[in-house]
């Protein structure tokens, strides 16, 4: 049967198993939109912005399990859809991106809008390519799922010129991809089991993408077994649930202090799944570079990521459910000698969860601090918390408690704008969740036209902005480098609740912390009844730029220190 280049792609997007599609509408890639249109079974979302799209598919894949698909057109299409495919590689994501060209007729010539997306996307992707010819369109999707989501995951971009949409060719279609991830050996698990027996300090970091609900049962079934301490890597607190008393608290911004001198001190590190990059090495500080103080076993994905920074005592190239099998089967440890100290490292994150040391000489007429406690004790466990970057994200870090397996979506390459689009993207694939955004000011604004994108789709997250009138982080910065020289970090902010309410959610301001429960039960009954977003816009105090610290200790402590 003959087949048009357009109709072939979406005929191969059916045989992968895509349900979801995130795009920005663009004349570049015109025909496949009119291929979608006969394709019921795949619901597509029409963003606002490609960085939408592209983070939306993250957050699906996240949520999923399943390749994040996007389309976006060719040029500024492609280039506004870049912020969320660096996510996706930093992440380790799997999405496949499909971005519209110019005619082959019209290749090297800069046309209107050309780019090569070899050049552009290759550095951030495990794999460019540009169909150009309609009879392989099969074989070139059939790979790209392939290379996404085998493994370490990541990020595929394939270009569709205009003219190959158009041409017609016979071709049979492709099969399904099958993910493939390797499995640790006897002799690897048995060298793990020996290393831990002869610990005195160990310590289980976990983080990473892969993780699938019966791989964090076997890791939590191993680490209670073995009275094991368990800490998350940065931005990966939900894959062990923070209720559970083994849970020692996330390693990555802000970290617990105590919690840091543990891992400096362990004598025996298991890493399973992060890449032990910048933020959760603390600068590479935590662990010494080559060559760790502390017996390293690294377990990855990605046979290319270990030894990349780290030399670790026993390197396993595996996939998390394939590594979490083999621990739920592997014979405890007879009396591990780290009990009492798997149970203070308890109680030192739960102390550190408490009222924040900004706090211990006035409180401001909003407390943070009891916004998000009285979130804890109103939500329920396995409510879904997506945030961008910035200050603001503190809070949710360290005084939320993540329940289990995809109760957070946050960005690890520190992605301004990832929270709203990710948001909606959870409401849209489990409406019946309770999703909630964190977002700064500075933040929100970057993505903020998703909430269109969420009437749209009568899906209903609750956002939270925490407005205290500048990009904080910066601000934060500027003053302990540059003290009392503030530029370029000072923001004018429109009425949030107003413009929620103009986007067709709704709207509420907190000013003070009594205010804070009632507008949330309003927003919430709000979600629940209207299937629209709720905004609360948190007007903060400025001074109160991290739970730790004011800006003016910051510049007075950097004003000392310059003499």
């Amino acid at each position: 049967m003959l087949r048009t280049g357009a109709r072939l792609l979406v005929d191969q997007l059916l045989m992968q198993g895509v349900n979801h599609i995130f795009c920005v509408p663009g004349e570049s890639y015109l025909a496949v939109l009119d291929a979608l249109a006969d394709a019921r079974s795949i619901r597509l979302v029409v963003n606002r912005h490609e960085s939408g799209s592209t983070f939306m598919a993250d957050a699906y894949a996240k949520l999923t399990g399943q390749p994040g698909v996007a389309f976006v057109t060719r040029g500024p299409g492609a280039t506004n859809a870049a912020i969320g495919i660096h996510t996706a590689f930093q992440d380790s994501t799997p999405m496949v991106v499909f971005v519209g060209q110019v005619g082959s007729e019209f290749v090297e010539r800069e046309a209107f809008q050309e780019i090569d997306y070899r050049r552009m996307f290759g550095p951030m992707t495990k794999w460019v390519a540009q169909i150009d010819r309609a009879d392989r369109v099969p074989e070139y999707v059939a790979r790209a799922f392939q290379v996404a989501s085998s493994g370490r995951p990541g990020p595929v971009v394939l270009a569709l010129p205009e003219d190959m949409q158009a041409q017609t060719a016979e071709v049979d279609d492709a099969l399904c991809h099958q993910p493939v991830q390797a499995a640790p050996s006897d002799t690897q698990i048995a060298a793990l089991r020996r290393a831990l027996g002869q610990a005195q300090r160990p310590l289980v970091l976990v983080g990473g993408y892969g993780w699938t609900a019966p791989a964090c049962e076997n890791l939590r079934r191993w680490a209670e077994a073995n009275h094991l301490p368990v800490a998350c890597a940065f931005r990966a607190q939900d894959l062990y649930d923070n209720d559970l008393p083994h849970y020692v608290g996330d390693v990555g911004i802000g970290i617990n202090p105590k919690l840091a001198q543990r891992v400096k001190d362990a004598d025996l590190i298991v890493a399973i799944g992060p890449r032990l990059g910048e933020m959760t090495t603390g600068g590479y500080s935590l662990l010494a570079v080559p060559r760790p103080r502390q017996a390293l076993i690294h377990v990855h994905q990605g046979i290319e990521e270990l030894g990349r920074v780290y030399q670790p005592a026993l390197a396993i190239c595996a996939g998390m459910p394939q590594f979490a099998s083999r621990l739920a089967m592997m014979m405890p440890i007879e009396s591990p000698p780290w009990r009492e100290a798997t149970a203070a490292a308890r109680a030192e994150y739960e102390a550190w969860q408490g009222r924040p040391p900004v706090y211990s000489h006035s409180v401001p007429k909003l407390d943070l601090w009891q916004v998000v406690d009285h979130l804890r004790r109103t939500l329920p466990h396995d409510t879904l918390i997506a945030n961008g970057a910035g200050n603001f994200s503190t809070w949710a870090h360290r005084f939320w408690r993540y329940g289990p397996l995809r109760t957070q979506l946050a960005p690890t390459a520190g992605s301004m704008g990832y929270g709203v689009p990710a948001a909606v993207a959870a409401k849209i694939v489990a409406p019946e969740r309770t999703v909630v955004c964190f977002a700064g000011d500075g933040d929100f604004l970057m993505t903020a036209q998703e909430l269109a994108t969420a009437v749209q789709n009568q899906a209903a997250p609750l956002v939270l902005v925490f407005n205290n009138g500048m990009y904080g982080t910066i601000r934060m910065h500027q003053e302990r480098e540059f003290p009392a020289r503030v530029s370029g970090t000072a923001l004018v902010n429109p009425h949030f609740a107003l413009l929620a309410q103009a986007y067709g959610g709704a709207g509420f301001v907190v000013e003070r912390t009594d205010e804070f429960g009632p507008a949330l039960a309003q927003a919430l009954e709000h979600t629940q009844g209207k299937r629209t977003p709720a905004l609360i816009e948190l007007r903060c105090d400025p001074e109160v730029i991290t739970p730790n610290a004011t800006l003016s200790a910051i510049r007075a402590t950097a004003q000392v220190q310059r003499g």
